[in-house]
């Protein structure tokens, strides 16, 4: 409890997660208010629609699951990887020589923060999408289905999993430039090009965790041939997290601060 405290005060005495914060909240809410406009245009003209998916809670949550959760995953990286550069981890691991305990404490602070802002959002993204809706295009919009539903309480999960990454990420790296590119780079630039590679994408993609993530969250293109279910897809990528988060405890403990 007293890293966890320690922790809670770095974390709130600094003025970037709370410049994070309204970033994630501006970007999430702007997208969801431009899916119910969207999906006015699409219903008023569909020949015009340019194949818009439809506005469903996926699509309405597609800013806090893509950028919010971007934003939070480079907040994320930057409690680890700024100790570093200004040398204050050291100060951390002298008065906490258990390592991994300030690592998962961390993970757990940011976290679970990531997990109730994003629930707070995921509802508001939705409720403000139908309020701009009219009454034709926001009938998908209702949580009537065990999908509908797993695009909201499924963003806790994503944002949680994700906060975790990044941090092992940036234990392992330790830079935050290094840190901030790969986070950003993975999901959007690497994954895709992976898919670009004819039979060797289409065999590869399947298994690109941010992709599986995705697929959980129900916002994936049906482009991609998953070999198991929304649930499979959320463990998959928990999988992977957690060997990123191992790797890290283990060579965070193993050299020099």
């Amino acid at each position: 409890m007293s890293v966890l405290t320690a922790e809670r005060i770095k974390f709130t005495s600094v003025r970037s997660p709370w410049w994070c914060s309204a970033i994630i909240i501006v970007i999430s809410l702007a997208f969801a208010a431009f899916m119910g406009w969207a999906a006015n245009l699409a219903v008023d003209n569909p020949r015009d629609s340019g194949g818009f998916p439809g506005l469903t809670p996926a699509t309405a949550t597609n800013g806090v699951a893509g950028f919010g959760v971007m934003v939070l995953m480079i907040l994320a990286a930057l409690t680890i990887t700024s100790e570093y550069r200004f040398g204050i981890i050291r100060t951390t691991f002298q008065a906490m020589p258990h390592r991994s305990t300030v690592l998962c404490a961390k993970a757990l602070l940011v976290g679970v923060y990531g997990a109730v802002l994003t629930t707070v959002l995921a509802f508001c993204a939705v409720g403000l999408a139908g309020a701009i809706a009219n009454s034709t295009a926001g009938i998908p919009l209702r949580l009537d289905t065990g999908e509908a539903w797993r695009a909201i309480y499924g963003l806790p999960i994503y944002a949680f999993l994700c906060v975790v990454l990044a941090i092992g990420i940036g234990a392992l790296l330790r830079q935050s430039a290094a840190a901030i590119s790969l986070l950003i780079l993975w999901p959007l630039l690497i994954e895709s090009i992976v898919g670009l590679f004819g039979s060797f994408g289409r065999t590869v993609r399947p298994f690109m965790p941010f992709t599986n993530a995705q697929h959980f969250l129900g916002s994936t293109s049906g482009d991609v041939d998953f070999h198991w279910g929304p649930w499979g897809s959320l463990v998959y990528f928990a999988v992977i997290v957690a060997v990123i988060f191992g790797a890290a405890l283990f060579v965070v403990n193993k050299r020099d601060a």
